[in-house]
């Protein structure tokens, strides 16, 4: 963006993340109500790894969503150099 960081953007089209959902998505083993799941349901573990490896290199990561647009992910860490 300009300002010494790194974006690392991440996008889908699925069926979106519902609003009351956010807030959570980063806890280890939260799971976003199962039943709304098309295949297997995760172990909630996956998102949480990504922050805390962000996290760890002096990074963000935040999540924006839109029920029936999608999930668009945010990682921004650092420049190096």
């Amino acid at each position: 963006p300009g300002d010494g960081t790194v974006d690392i953007v991440v996008s889908d089209t699925g069926g979106g993340i519902p609003s009351s959902a956010l807030p959570h998505i980063f806890e280890r083993f939260y799971v976003v109500d199962p039943a709304r799941a098309r295949g297997p349901s995760g172990t909630g573990l996956g998102l949480s790894i990504v922050k805390h490896i962000i996290e760890a290199h002096g990074g963000t990561v935040e999540a924006k969503s839109e029920l029936g647009t999608g999930a668009t992910f945010r990682c921004r860490l650092v420049a190096a150099g």
